[in-house]
């Protein structure tokens, strides 16, 4: 039974029929829990009982229960971009290629597998390829708004090819004009529920308020939360990271001193908003870039700052040790330009060994590259020569399998 190679070959082997009338219930259930997704989505077509077994939520839950070897990262590469401008929006356009690929988080960082692609016809879209909001529990969020007013939304398990289009938004600029959208995508553990959250900042209304609105995967629709509190505006390219049921995203805030930055929470379960300071020496900049991450295997954030000015400019570490503790705040590494031919590094991801994945441009080709932070020793991992890269955890699950508006591809 440790074996599921074994599992999986034996059933096959036997008369499925006859096993589902000689076996008891529970003991059927425990073989399928153990499975992996492929194999048991095959055994939904050996008879109704195991299908509407398998397809329960309570059996898709426990199903997806966690283990530490089976969690990969996943790569959302872009090559061949190229810019233009609409509606004031820089728009991202002519893709060579688009790669989703899983690999261990080893030294060797392996392939696991690609993964291909759910658009069919991606040219009906706003843009030629699609940002990937979040990943939770094996699902996609994927957006069509790279710098540009979309509002083609998915949520996607490339593991049992399904994916499923949202309902638009409220919020778009036909009703609301200009405006900046930041979005998360994550787990509400008390109703069971994936949550996308949009926090979009009005840039034609006196006082510039930003509204919030979510999209329930249990209703299918989206419904507003009004004006967002704490008074804040958000950043349309702010990443976002989801940490102990929070959703949290980098804001700055203006006051009569000024403008301040500070890390916007969202509670996926009591669906209200909440602060966390960021470092006391962040001080708001114009061209300051601000990204948040997952630290501490999941349990807490981390924020990666980029001051991008011509002089002096640099790549700065932070990490929140313990979570929500303003007093944790550690910074980790200050790095520079690598050599006269190469822009800051960028950093994307935390891995498992405690290594920052980074991106490493020059001239002709960007290259994502392993950092240990204790030897500050850079190793390249053999991929190179794309001009968008986004990270994240993804392990396979049996998600939308019970979900009848999700098309199958």
């Amino acid at each position: 039974m440790d074996n599921i190679q074994d599992i999986t070959q034996g059933m096959h082997e036997l008369k499925f029929g006859e096993m589902a009338a000689s076996f008891p219930q529970e003991i059927i259930q425990e073989i399928l829990i153990r499975l992996p997704v492929k194999s048991t989505v095959k055994c939904t077509s050996v008879c109704k009982a195991w299908r509407s077994m398998i397809i329960n939520p309570s059996f898709i839950r426990t199903h997806l229960s966690p283990t530490v070897d089976d969690v990969h990262l996943l790569l959302h590469r872009v090559s061949g971009l190229e810019v233009t401008t609409f509606l004031g929006k820089t728009v991202m356009d002519k893709v060579d290629d688009e790669v989703h690929s899983v690999h261990y988080d080893n030294r060797a960082f392996d392939e696991y597998a690609k993964i291909e692609s759910p658009i069919a016809r991606k040219q009906e879209l706003w843009n030629s390829h699609l940002r990937v909001v979040g990943i939770c529990d094996g699902l996609f969020c994927l957006a069509d708004d790279i710098y540009r007013y979309g509002y083609n939304f998915f949520i996607w398990n490339p593991a049992i090819r399904k994916l499923l289009t949202l309902p638009k938004p409220n919020v778009r600029f036909v009703t609301h004009r200009g405006y900046d959208a930041s979005i998360g995508f994550g787990f509400d553990a008390m109703t069971n529920d994936y949550k996308v959250v949009r926090v979009v900042t009005l840039l034609d209304q006196r006082g510039t308020p930003t509204l919030a609105e979510v999209y329930s995967l249990a209703t299918g629709k989206w419904s507003s939360l009004g004006c967002v509190s704490p008074t804040c505006l958000t950043d349309g390219r702010a990443s976002s990271a989801f940490v102990n049921g929070f959703l949290h995203w980098p804001v700055f805030c203006k006051t009569n001193g000024g403008l301040y930055y500070f890390i916007l929470t969202f509670d996926l379960g009591k669906e209200v908003f909440r602060k966390i300071p960021m470092p006391k020496i962040i001080q708001w900049k114009y061209d300051l870039g601000l990204r948040l991450s997952l630290s501490d295997n999941r349990k807490s954030i981390a924020l990666f700052m980029i001051d991008n000015r011509c002089e002096d400019s640099f790549l700065e570490i932070w990490v929140m040790k313990e979570y929500g503790i303003k007093e944790s705040w550690t910074k980790l590494i200050t790095l520079g330009p690598q050599g006269p031919e190469r822009l800051l590094p960028r950093a994307l991801y935390f891995r498992k060994s405690g290594e920052v994945l980074v991106l490493l441009t020059d001239k002709s080709r960007q290259e994502l590259i392993s950092l240990d932070l204790v030897s500050k020793q850079f190793k390249n991992l053999g991929i190179s020569g794309y001009q968008y890269c986004n990270v994240g955890f993804y392990k396979e699950s049996l998600l939308l399998l019970n979900k009848s508006n999700a098309e199958s591809y």
